[in-house]
């Protein structure tokens, strides 16, 4: 294992100030980033999803941002496809590489591998997101309590793309999503050192009122808006582009729509902190500790 390259990676929630960080680091070392966001690979995505400036881009080669169209939506699986040839490549130019971003569920399919879930008919994937975006949330959250317990006592039951997929696995297959997660791990040819993130929560939110202020003035309702015509495709099922179609769609007014915006943000950070916080082989760190960080990785770079 000290002999394989090193991944060092950035993870935590929106808004912590993981991107300046990690190009910092990377700029340390000379490498590349590979981000593990599953919203800024999408080309048509920008200002709401908070993808890094172009000024940043510029400063140090990134990778998983602007790589995928929205209609021609990612998830784990091909995270891991696109990410493994890309490590393989940078790791024979560089001894370390910084991965970057909040999609815990990649950055675990990243470093671990991922269970073999079966396939799901397309007929029964699409009639249930058909009902699900006519029915809402609480009938997808009624329909998992009744059909799979097994999920509803610990599953994300507040996001709706993993609710859908434990949905459809019960109903294709008559077994819980559980009984197919069976925690198998992978080998990777690269060993890894990972850094959580974090911040008190009433800086965190201060954070996030801010960035929502500025992605305002940035366009953020406008991207939306142009947007719009594309809104059942699911990347376009998040935070900062739904509140705004409600709003098109006359549901609620402007302002409401920024407060939704400010609320479903500071709700998915929650989310993402109670993810990594259950992972055990991350070390927390402030957004500007840089030098605690470099001193881990140094020390795992000179032990290789």
């Amino acid at each position: 294992m000290a002999s394989k390259p090193l991944l060092l990676v950035v993870a935590g929630p929106t808004a912590v100030g993981k991107t300046a960080l990690a190009i910092r680091l990377a700029q340390h070392f000379g490498t590349s980033i590979l981000s593990f966001d599953s919203r800024q690979c999408y080309r048509e995505l920008g200002v709401a999803v908070a993808k890094p400036s172009a000024s940043e881009l510029a400063l140090v080669p990134h990778y998983f941002i602007n790589s995928h169209s929205i209609q021609h939506p990612v998830e784990a699986a091909g995270f891991v496809n696109y990410a493994l040839p890309v490590l393989e490549h940078l790791f024979g130019q560089h001894p370390v590489v910084v991965a970057v971003g909040g999609t815990g569920l990649y950055l675990q399919a990243l470093l671990h591998g991922l269970d073999e879930m079966p396939a799901i008919p397309p007929d029964l994937r699409h009639s249930l997101r058909q009902q699900y975006e006519a029915e809402g949330l609480s009938w997808l959250y009624q329909q998992l309590q009744q059909e799979d317990p097994l999920y509803a006592a610990d599953g994300e039951m507040q996001n709706p793309h993993r609710m859908l997929r434990a949905l459809e696995i019960m109903r294709a297959t008559g077994q819980s999503i559980r009984q197919f997660q069976q925690g198998r791990t992978a080998e990777r040819p690269f060993r890894w050192l990972c850094f959580g993130i974090a911040l008190p929560r009433p800086v965190l939110h201060q954070r996030i009122a801010q960035r929502i202020v500025q992605m305002q003035a940035a366009g953020m309702q406008q991207e939306a808006r142009d947007l719009y015509p594309l809104r059942h495709l699911q990347a376009l099922q998040t935070v900062g582009y739904q509140e705004w179609f409600d709003h098109f769609d006359g549901k609620i007014s402007a302002s409401e729509a920024l407060e939704q915006v400010a609320a479903h943000t500071r709700q998915y950070a929650k989310r993402q902190m109670t993810w990594f916080k259950k992972q055990t082989d991350l070390h927390w760190a402030g957004p500007d500790d840089d030098a605690i960080i470099l001193k881990q990785a140094e020390a795992a770079l000179t032990s290789a």
